[in-house]
């Protein structure tokens, strides 16, 4: 069984490096339709991508470049936004230039395909799956989950926690989990991620009335600022003066109210920094979620997601 991975994966694995080694191995591997990766090294003036396998050169045809592209439903940005990137790939033949060297003739169009029927196609709503952040927009996050093919994020749907943009949570080339949510009409597939990262009650564990602990500032209204401490999590605190959205934060706890929801905080400093990002903890395990709730039980307010199957 043939396992799809998110371009930039599968050309870190021993495998790929064996397939890539030689002539030979080159030719194997296009006898059995295994599936390779390599670099982008450039697109020519007539969009075909020349990848680089070591020993020798890979092109990939304009046509053979992404699904959608012969009938101009991918726009040529897909192709030219691949280069200096992994790209996935079948080797369909081995020819010779007008020098005689030779170079292999790839297809990415063909793995996509391939992709979408043995496991795109088959994904349900609430199926947790791998994917790898490609590129951020202010209304969401683009995810590949296999073989360049690509999914959104809205930015709603990242976290409990309102951010002002995907960056503020994700970075390019970023490996994440996301949920299928559900599926447009032309059948893509459209993610959400706030429901890895933890209930009301999963997070609020981890605090204590009478601590002071870290955040970052993620607005400010005129009844208060709101304080993240965790992406699934944030408290109100009182205002205060100079402070500015996207600051770190040191705040003091003073309590926790589950029947609303709600955390109240004191901002004992505020200031500018670039932490490092790191990766997330995420509290669901299994491969499949039906149903999650955010909200405790003693909550006036319910906040859930229901996963249905396509009818």
């Amino acid at each position: 069984m043939t396992t799809f991975y998110p371009e930039g994966i599968l050309s870190r694995s021993k495998s790929n490096t064996e397939n890539l080694k030689s002539p030979a191995s080159i030719q194997e591997a296009m006898q059995k339709k295994t599936p390779l990766e390599a670099r982008a090294a450039v697109c020519d003036s007539d969009h075909n991508l020349i990848v680089d396998l070591g020993f020798m050169k890979g092109i990939i045809p304009r046509e053979e470049c992404a699904i959608g592209i012969s009938d101009g439903s991918t726009r040529d940005i897909a192709i030219i936004s691949k280069v200096n990137k992994p790209v996935s790939f079948y080797v369909t033949d081995i020819k010779k230039d007008q020098n005689g060297s030779p170079f292999a003739v790839l297809s990415r169009r063909l793995l996509q395909e391939r992709c979408r029927e043995e496991y795109i196609n088959k994904l349900l709503p609430g199926d947790i799956i791998h994917g790898k952040v490609t590129h951020l927009e202010s209304f969401g996050c683009f995810v590949d989950i296999g073989c360049g093919i690509i999914s959104l994020i809205p930015i709603d749907a990242i976290s409990i926690s309102r951010i002002s943009h995907p960056r503020d949570r994700f970075a390019v080339g970023q490996d994440i989990l996301a949920v299928v949510k559900s599926f447009d009409e032309q059948g893509k597939i459209c993610l959400t991620h706030k429901e890895l990262l933890g209930t009301w009650e999963e997070n609020a564990e981890q605090f204590t009335p009478g601590e002071t602990v870290s955040g970052v500032i993620r607005s400010i209204e005129n009844y208060g600022i709101f304080v993240e401490l965790a992406p699934n999590l944030a408290g109100l605190a009182e205002l205060k003066e100079n402070v500015k959205v996207g600051q770190h934060a040191s705040v003091y706890i003073k309590s926790l109210i589950p029947e609303k929801m709600k955390i109240k905080l004191i901002i004992v400093d505020h200031f500018d920094a670039d932490y490092p990002r790191h990766g997330y903890h995420y509290y669901v395990t299994s491969p499949h979620i039906d149903y999650w709730k955010y909200s405790p039980d003693c909550a006036e307010k319910q906040i859930e997601t229901l996963f249905q199957p396509e009818e």
